[in-house]
C-alpha cells in the first residue's frame, strides 16, 4: 500500500467548517427574528401606552374643566344669595330664612313665596349624616389642605330655623313644677338622686304647676324676679365653688356694654372686621357669609390669617424655628407669646387639657392618654385600657382633670367613659349608657358630677361618687334630626351646663333638674366648642362657620320667636370673625381678659371679649389646630392640639412683666 493512497482524505476538515458556518448562520437568522418579534412587541406596548397616556391627558384636562366650571357656578350661587340676603336686610326681614340656601349648596332654589312656611322646612330638610362610631371625623377634620367638612360630625347643609310652633322653654329662672323656689339664698335643695317628673314637652309651666298653651309671641312680659349673678333667678348653691372674684377680671367699663356701645352696635355702619361686629340679633347675625360681596372681600383682606408676614414691622411679630405670631396693628399689643415646650405623639392629638393646678396636661391619642409635667414636659403617665382588642383605631377624643388632680375622665370612639386614677394608672370607674362616640367631657368645680356630650343627641350628668346616671338631657327638637353633641361645660358654679350640637344651636340646661332654660340659636353652622366666661354671665361658643360668638346669658330672647323685639337685648353680644376655616375649639383665660381659639386653618387667635379685637394670631402647627386649653392657675400658659401629631405648650405673659 503506497503512501499516495492517503492524500485524497485532507479536503474532510473543511466540508465541517462549512456545516458548522451554515448552522450558525441558521440560528443567526434565528436570533434575529426573535429580536424583530420583540422590537414588533415593544412598538406595540409603546404604542398602547402612549395611547393610555393620551386618554388619561385627556381625561384629566376634562376634570379641570368640570372643576373651574363648578367653581363659577359656586361662586354664581354665592353672589346671587349674597345678594338676596342684603336684599332681606334691606327690607328688614331675617336673613337666616330657611328656603335660602347656604353657600356651597347651590342645588337648593328658593322656595315660591305662596308656600307655606312649613312645606318650606319640609322641601329644603336633607336627613343629616350620622354620627356613627365608624364616620371618620378626624380624617375629615385634620385635613387643612381641603375645605370639605368631615363626614362624622357634621351639620346638615341647610336646617331650618326653630319653627316659632315649637315646644317653648319654660321662663328662664323657673323652677321644676315639684320644686318652688327656695325662700332664701340658702335653701336650694340639693338633692340629685331624684329625677324630675315627667311633663308635656309642649307646655310651658305656670308658678302653680298648671301647663299654659304655647305662644309663639309674648306681647306682655311678666315682671322679672330678681337677677342673680349667674344670669338666672335662682341663688347660688351653699358649698359650691364661687366663680372668680371681680377683682381679679378687672373689666374696663367697655366690658358691661354702655348705652354709647349699644348705639353702636345698633347702627346701621359697617363695622371692620376688627372690631368685630356686636350682634344685633340672634337671628341675624353679621356673619362672612351674610355680607355682600365686596364686603366679604373687605373682611377677608382685613383679617390676620391674611396678612403677610414679611408685611408686619418687626414689633409686631414674634418668630421661632418653626412657627411665628403676628400682632394686630390696630390695637395695642399687650402680651408676648413664647413656645414652652413641643410634645411629639405617634398619632393625632385630639384634645388637651390641663389639671386644675396647672401642674399637668392631659393629651388625648390614639387608644392612649399621656400625662406630662408642665414645667420640666416629662411624660409621667400613660393611660391605656389593655382590655381593648387592638383593632383598628380608637382615639380619645376627650380628655378632662378632676379637680383635686387625682382623678382623669376619658371619653373615646366605643361609647365608654372611663375614670382613671392617675397614681394608680388604673381604671377604678367605666360610664356606661352612650349609644354613640363620647366628644366632650368636663368636672363640675366640686368634683361631684361629671357631664359628657356624645353624637347620639344626649348630654348626660352622671354622679363621680358611684357612676349613675343622674340625668339625661336629650334634644328633642321635631324639627331637628339627629343634633349630636359636640361639647358640654358646666358654669363655674355648677348650676348650670352648656351643650353645642351641630343644629347650630347651644343649649343651656339646670344641672340640678334637668330641665332646659334655653337656646341660643345665631350660628350658620355647626356648633364645635362652648366655653364660660369666669363670671358665668357669659358663654363663648365656636362653629363651623368659621366665627365665635359671646352670649349673654339669661337673656329670654334665645329662641330667636319675637321678629319685632328690641334686637340690642339679643342675646348674642358679640361675633369673632376673622379665622379663615372651622373653629374647632375654645377656650378663656382664668381672669376673664382673653378668649381664645383653634382652627383648621392651623391658627390660634386671642381675642379680646371687650372689643372684638384680635391680640394676636399664632401659626405653630402644620396641621389643624383640633383643640386648646388654658391653664386655670399658676404662670399664664395655653395648650394646643393639632393632627400634626404634636401637642405644645405656649406662653402668653403681658408685655410689661
Amino acid at each position: 500500500m503506497s503512501v499516495y493512497n492517503h492524500r485524497p482524505m485532507v479536503p474532510a476538515p473543511q466540508s465541517r467548517v462549512v456545516e458548522m458556518l451554515e448552522s450558525i448562520r441558521g440560528e443567526f437568522d434565528q436570533l434575529a427574528q426573535e429580536l424583530y418579534l420583540c422590537k414588533s412587541q415593544r412598538d406595540d406596548f409603546e404604542h398602547k401606552m402612549n395611547q393610555q397616556i393620551s386618554e388619561m391627558n385627556s381625561f384629566q384636562q376634562s376634570l379641570l374643566e368640570l372643576e373651574r366650571t363648578q367653581q363659577n357656578q359656586k361662586k354664581h350661587y354665592e353672589d346671587e344669595i349674597a345678594r338676596l340676603r342684603q336684599q332681606i336686610e334691606a327690607r328688614g326681614g331675617n336673613a337666616s330664612h330657611p328656603g335660602i340656601p347656604l353657600p356651597g349648596h347651590p342645588q337648593q332654589q328658593p322656595p315660591h313665596p305662596q308656600q307655606p312656611p312649613h312645606t318650606q322646612q319640609q322641601a329644603h330638610q336633607p336627613p343629616p349624616p350620622n354620627i356613627g362610631p365608624g364616620s371618620n371625623y378626624f380624617g375629615g377634620i385634620m385635613n387643612a389642605h381641603g375645605n370639605q367638612a368631615p363626614p362624622g360630625l357634621v351639620a346638615p347643609p341647610q336646617m331650618s330655623d326653630q319653627s316659632p310652633n315649637g315646644p317653648p322653654l319654660p321662663p328662664h329662672g323657673a323652677y321644676p313644677p315639684s320644686q318652688p323656689p327656695p325662700p332664701s339664698s340658702s335653701g336650694t335643695p340639693a338633692g340629685y338622686s331624684q329625677p324630675p317628673p315627667p311633663s308635656n314637652p309642649g307646655y310651658a309651666q305656670s308658678p302653680r304647676g298648671m301647663p299654659t298653651p304655647p305662644t309663639s309671641a309674648h306681647p306682655q312680659q311678666p315682671q322679672r324676679q330678681q337677677e342673680w349673678p349667674n344670669g338666672y333667678n335662682y341663688p347660688s348653691r351653699p358649698g359650691s365653688a364661687a366663680p372668680p372674684p371681680q377683682q381679679q377680671q378687672q373689666p374696663p367699663q367697655g366690658n358691661n356694654e354702655s348705652p354709647s356701645l349699644k348705639r353702636k352696635s345698633a347702627s346701621s355702619v359697617p363695622t371692620p372686621p376688627q372690631n368685630i361686629n356686636t350682634a344685633s340679633s340672634a337671628m341675624v347675625p353679621r356673619t362672612k357669609s351674610m355680607a355682600s360681596p365686596s364686603n366679604a372681600h373687605q373682611q377677608q383682606q382685613s383679617g390676620l390669617a391674611d396678612v403677610d408676614p414679611e408685611s408686619v414691622p418687626p414689633n409686631m411679630k414674634v418668630e421661632g424655628q418653626d412657627w411665628f405670631a403676628l400682632f394686630n396693628p390696630k390695637t395695642n399689643r399687650q402680651l408676648k407669646v413664647d413656645l414652652v415646650h413641643t410634645l411629639d405623639h405617634a398619632s393625632v392629638v385630639c384634645c388637651v387639657k390641663f389639671s386644675a393646678d396647672g401642674r399637668y396636661l392631659a393629651a388625648g391619642c390614639n387608644r392612649a392618654t399621656f400625662i406630662y409635667d408642665v414645667a420640666t414636659s416629662q411624660r409621667v403617665a400613660v393611660l391605656q385600657d389593655d382590655n381593648i382588642k387592638m383593632e383598628g383605631d380608637l382615639y380619645i377624643r376627650s380628655v378632662c382633670f378632676s379637680p383635686d388632680g387625682n382623678y382623669l375622665a376619658t371619653g373615646a370612639e366605643d361609647k365608654q367613659i372611663r375614670i382613671w386614677d392617675i397614681q394608680k394608672k388604673r381604671i377604678i370607674n367605666i360610664l356606661v349608657g352612650h349609644q354613640q362616640d363620647i366628644y366632650s367631657l368636663d368636672f363640675s368645680r366640686d368634683g361631684r358630677l361629671i357631664a359628657s356630650g356624645s353624637g347620639d343627641c344626649t348630654a348626660r350628668i352622671w354622679s363621680m361618687a358611684d357612676g349613675k346616671c343622674l340625668h339625661v338631657l336629650r334634644i328633642t327638637d321635631h324639627d331637628q334630626k339627629d343634633p349630636g353633641v359636640t361639647s358640654v361645660a358646666f358654669s363655674p358654679d355648677g348650676r348650670i351646663i352648656a351643650a353645642a350640637s351641630l343644629d347650630k344651636m347651644v343649649r343651656i340646661w339646670d344641672t340640678q333638674s334637668g330641665v332646659l332654660f334655653e337656646r341660643l340659636e345665631g350660628h350658620k353652622d355647626s356648633v364645635y366648642s362652648v366655653v364660660f366666661m369666669p363670671d358665668g354671665k357669659m358663654l363663648v361658643s365656636g362653629s363651623l362657620d368659621k366665627t365665635l360668638k359671646l352670649w349673654q346669658l339669661g337673656t329670654n330672647e334665645g329662641r330667636g320667636i319675637g321678629m319685632d323685639r328690641d334686637r340690642s337685648k339679643g342675646p348674642c353680644k358679640m361675633t369673632f370673625t376673622g379665622h379663615k376655616d372651622f373653629v374647632l375649639s375654645v377656650g378663656c383665660t382664668p381672669d376673664g381678659r382673653w378668649v381664645v381659639s383653634g382652627s383648621k386653618d392651623r391658627g390660634v387667635q386671642f381675642w379680646d371679649p371687650r372689643t372684638g379685637q384680635t391680640q394676636f394670631m399664632l401659626q405653630g402647627h402644620k396641621n389643624s389646630v383640633i383643640s386648646v386649653a388654658i391653664s386655670p392657675s399658676g404662670r399664664p400658659l395655653f395648650a394646643t392640639g393639632s393632627g400634626d401629631n404634636r401637642a405644645r405648650i405656649w406662653s402668653y405673659d403681658p408685655i410689661n412683666s
